[in-house]
């Protein structure tokens, strides 16, 4: 619940300063580090845990520039697709201090979110029921708060379980750390809003980045108004990922059978 109430202030916070995106940039980065300060205290203090081996400190470059990358290819592969089959309207230059101001909310979004969902919530609900009970129920919840935006559709919102929710869960498994889904999802949202301007999951503000792109054709290609997060090519690109992410996780020995009564 704390977590839940920190990640709402954020959300606040960088809808405040978003009209100002030099301010927006070390404003995001800094309410980041904050949720991983809250959330590492929280989970030490209240669960009385000894340690907190999901945010290791000595694999938090390698994990969080490794799923960046991922992240960003991902994205880049849905657009390359859209474009192919000649969903992209148009694209002109939009601004650069919007895209700087889009990294420092994407960066804080992606940290509060991870934390919550697979750091807390996918976590703790794996030690009781196992990771497949855990990832489809951590999953369809991550889908279900994306409802509350602007243009949500049920399609959208099941289309964000099944891509987003799946891939960052599946994501935690492979690596059982937090830096590596952070990365990922940072990487998927500011590839999205800063480099493309493409509004995110429903929402009706278009976002100030490097570029304006408009996508136009069927739902199927470009999400319609919930965005290319609920077109085909995301469910293509994002469900190759989580399958390949599980793969390694099962073959590592990191998929959790339910515990035995």
């Amino acid at each position: 619940m704390s977590l839940f109430v920190v990640m709402l202030a954020v959300v606040g916070i960088d809808n405040l300063v978003a009209p100002l995106p030099l301010l927006a940039l070390p404003v995001g980065v800094g309410l980041a580090v904050a949720g991983l300060v809250c959330y590492r205290r929280l989970s030490r203090f209240v669960e009385s845990r000894p340690g907190v081996p999901e945010l290791t400190a000595s694999t938090w470059w390698t994990g969080l520039w490794k799923g960046a990358l991922l992240g960003t290819g991902l994205f880049c592969a849905m657009m390359l697709l859209i474009a192919v089959f000649g969903a992209w309207d148009g694209v002109s230059w939009g601004s650069f201090a919007g895209f700087l101001g889009l990294a420092g909310m994407m960066s804080s979004v992606a940290v509060m979110e991870e934390v919550l969902f697979r750091g807390v919530l996918f976590r703790i609900l794996e030690e009781r029921a196992g990771t497949v009970v855990s990832l489809v129920a951590s999953s369809l919840l991550f889908g279900a708060i994306h409802l509350v935006n602007v243009n949500a559709t049920l399609w959208g919102a099941l289309s964000i379980a099944l891509t987003g929710g799946t891939m960052l869960a599946a994501s935690y498994v492979a690596t059982r750390s937090l830096w590596f889904p952070i990365g990922l999802h940072f990487a998927w949202n500011f590839t999205h809003t800063g480099v493309f301007g493409i509004a995110v999951s429903g929402s009706d503000e278009v976002p100030n980045g490097l570029l304006s792109t408009t996508l136009s054709g069927p739902t199927l290609l470009t999400g319609g108004a919930f965005g290319p997060e609920a077109s085909l090519m995301a469910l293509v690109v994002c469900l190759t990922a989580t399958v390949l992410l599980l793969r390694r996780a099962a073959r590592s020995g990191q998929i959790r059978p339910r515990p035995r009564s």
